[in-house]
């Protein structure tokens, strides 16, 4: 089988590099031509456990090639981003919109297209399906349409595309079938067949629940510092009971599905999807939340922020609140950011990001940020004062003051 896939980011790429290992021939297609040259030359841009050598093997052997511009193939796959339309939370489709239309002068009856990016409940019936009807193809009869949404958790990825379960949604039965024939290549999780509108309005739903459970801890941090509680106790207490599990607080929700999807779902039912918004503004309002107790922290100085990412141990950084945060900051202090997962010319080192600093605020989890040399910040800060928003620093030594959302009520 012959597989074309439009985008080659964090998701069109590491699902080019599972059909080439599973005897597919694959043309990844994206507008980026640094990206193009690299990938041609076996070197990803992206951070993800696995990807690399699979893709340079694929290259070496000839099964995978970077392109410009689509080829004839039997399968199209569409993962290319949909932001939300910031003036009434809608989906932006136009990427989706111009793949399907890039792709019309290389289908051939018979040939399957599948979109995997994330798009609002009924997209593909009202918006995507006319596209191609308007080229002359008859959907379920002489081309196979579908909507099969990406699940996988960043870090994971090539793992959880084998072994987590799919869903298949079909403007038809017949297309159904036809995309659980291309997914079947390499997915060893249950395809589970269904309608289009069904399997966009699932992913969509499985981000808001994350999202809705994420603004319950948050609003409960909030909550426990204006009553002088600590929350890190309250949902470790909570969660002994069998049947909770209070998620952990944070800076806010980053990342292109969780800070987004939700607003794809409020945009079609905005008078009935209250807790859904709700959840959002709650999210939206933890960059505000973090700067109000950094400014009760120090007055002004140096800030050290560790970690730009929006996920721990990851080099993705889309949607992530701690740009938000370091814009508020950076008016009344200086910042320094390091991030030893993402190249940045304007972020630094640990050493120079710690020296003559007043705070460390630590935005990401990060794996290098649970251990940290302690006693180089202990003799290089103004103060050595840690402000830990992801709760993710267990203890430090006597001289370094720790603060977190469990002993943040003591600031008031």
């Amino acid at each position: 089988m012959k597989i074309c896939i439009m985008g080659q980011g964090y998701i069109g790429l590491p699902t080019a590099a599972l059909f080439t290992r599973n005897h597919c021939e694959v043309v990844g297609v994206d507008i980026n031509e640094k990206i193009v040259e690299n990938l041609n030359k076996g070197i990803i841009h992206i951070e993800e456990p696995g990807i690399s050598d699979i893709i340079k093997n694929a290259v070496n052997n000839k099964v995978y090639k970077a392109s410009l511009t689509p080829e004839k193939a039997d399968a199209f796959i569409i993962t290319v981003p949909t932001p939300y339309i910031v003036e009434n939370y809608s989906c932006d489709l136009s990427y989706v919109i111009t793949a399907c239309e890039t792709i019309i002068p290389f289908l051939e009856k018979g040939n399957t297209v599948i979109i995997e990016s994330t798009i609002a409940p009924m997209s593909t019936d009202e918006t995507i399906k006319p596209i191609f009807e308007k080229a002359g193809f008859t959907i379920g009869e002489d081309l196979y349409l579908a909507h099969c949404p990406e699940r996988v958790l960043p870090g994971k990825i090539i793992e959880e595309l084998i072994h987590n379960d799919r869903i298949i949604g079909g403007v038809t039965e017949e297309c159904a079938v036809k995309a659980s024939e291309v997914y079947g290549q390499f997915v060893e999780g249950d395809l589970m067949l269904t309608e289009a509108k069904t399997a966009e309005l699932s992913k969509c739903m499985e981000n808001t629940f994350r999202d809705v459970n994420i603004a319950l801890a948050n609003e409960l941090a909030k909550i426990c510092a204006e009553i002088g509680v600590n929350a890190l106790d309250v949902i470790e207490m909570a969660n002994k009971h069998p049947r909770v599990n209070l998620h952990s607080p944070g800076p806010g929700v980053g990342g292109h599905c969780l800070a987004i999807d939700p607003y794809f779902i409020y945009a079609k039912a905005p008078e009935t999807a209250k807790i859904i918004k709700l959840a959002r503004d709650t999210n939206n309002s933890m960059p505000d939340f973090v700067c109000e107790n950094v400014k009760k922290i120090i007055k002004e100085g140096k800030i050290a922020v560790f970690g730009v990412s929006y996920k721990g141990n990851t080099g993705d950084d889309r949607e992530s609140p701690a740009y938000e945060i370091i814009a508020k900051l950076s008016a009344n202090y200086e910042i320094a950011i390091h991030d030893p997962h993402i190249e940045n010319p304007n972020f630094v080192s640990f050493n120079e990001a710690v020296e003559n600093a007043n705070l460390i605020l630590v935005l990401c989890d990060h794996d290098e940020f649970k251990e940290l040399d302690y006693d180089f910040i202990a003799k290089n800060m103004k103060k050595a004062v840690i402000f830990d928003t992801k709760n993710i620093i267990k203890e430090v030594p006597e001289e370094i003051k720790l603060i977190n959302y469990g002993n943040l009520y003591k600031l008031n």
